[in-house]
């Protein structure tokens, strides 16, 4: 029988691709993706293909439910993150968002939501796509980091998470909204909020210094010690290599912290020492993937549903 815990889901979503390669409508606003390829696209979407098989085995080992779905496509090169485009949520709840690039609105599918209905309970699903036709986005997970116990969706305010849309999200399923302005040394905004911040249910993986207004940072900060989490900072270099990115997970000998091995070799043996009082930290090598800009949050898309 699985745990339930409102912050570390038991079971995932993730999606495998067979064509996988850095998506160039996303180039512009996506500091962390790498437009320099150092293999072929054949050779990069083949090891894109066997990190996520390994990821899948990874985390079934600790115990985590993971719905695995082929993307076959070709249009679709950013398929392998489905977190943008959905999220589930406890009661019966499932989002469905608008996307900033266009190629990313073709990840939506209706059999991975068909799917999710006959395994779980599902009671109405909220659809935002709409938005698209008035240039209002709001991608997921990867737009707003979500503190379930709190009811808090924290989100970077950018091309990707636009003020109205997300309080339209928060009015129907129930959160505050926390939005902020956050960038890199060299101004540029970041993209999304779960590259700067990882909220899990003891802790929380934070770049304060990214955070623009000091006094907006300063009330971030102590929202999560008022609720009792630890507050990791990270450095700027840190969130550069992924470690932010990271998810909690309930597996069946308890919790996990699933992050890449790029973010697991840049934490410090004392963040790395923080983290392990309430969770195990399970590193999965996922680099190819990681050149789209993106590491293991984006891949995952929680299920917050109970089980039929």
């Amino acid at each position: 029988m699985s745990i339930i815990n409102p912050q570390a889901p038991h079971s995932v979503v993730m999606i495998r691709p067979h064509h996988f390669y850095p998506n160039p409508q996303t180039q512009a606003d996506n500091s962390f993706q790498t437009s320099q390829l150092i293999a072929t696209p054949e050779v990069i979407a083949k090891t894109a293909y066997q990190e996520i098989s390994q990821a899948q085995i990874i985390l079934t080992s600790y115990g985590i439910k993971v719905h695995l779905f082929e993307d076959e496509g070709t249009e679709t090169p950013d398929s392998v993150f489905p977190n943008n485009w959905f999220s589930t949520h406890s009661g019966g709840h499932i989002a469905i968002y608008p996307m900033y690039a266009q190629n990313r609105r073709l990840e939506r599918r209706s059999d991975i939501i068909e799917q999710l209905k006959i395994n779980y309970r599902v009671q109405d699903i909220v659809d935002y796509s709409g938005l698209e036709h008035d240039n209002i986005y709001l991608e997921g997970t990867g737009a707003m980091v979500l503190d379930h116990l709190d009811r808090v969706a924290y989100a970077v305010q950018s091309n990707r998470a636009n003020s109205l849309a997300l309080e339209r999200f928060c009015t129907h399923f129930n959160y505050e909204p926390m939005l902020f302005d956050a960038s890199n040394q060299a101004g540029e905004s970041v993209y999304h909020t779960n590259v700067l911040m990882c909220i899990a249910s003891e802790f929380v993986l934070l770049a304060p210094e990214m955070i623009s207004n000091s006094a907006r940072r300063s009330e971030i900060i102590q929202r999560f010690k008022s609720s009792g989490r630890k507050v990791i900072a990270l450095t700027e270099s840190q969130i550069n290599k992924f470690c932010g990115n990271a998810i909690e997970l309930q597996g069946s000998n308890g919790r996990v912290l699933a992050l890449s091995k790029t973010a697991y070799k840049a934490l410090t043996t004392e963040q790395k020492k923080l983290i392990k009082q309430s969770a195990q930290l399970v590193p999965i090598d996922v680099s190819t993937i990681e050149l789209a800009g993106g590491s293991i949050r984006c891949m995952i898309a929680g299920v917050h549903l109970a089980a039929r």
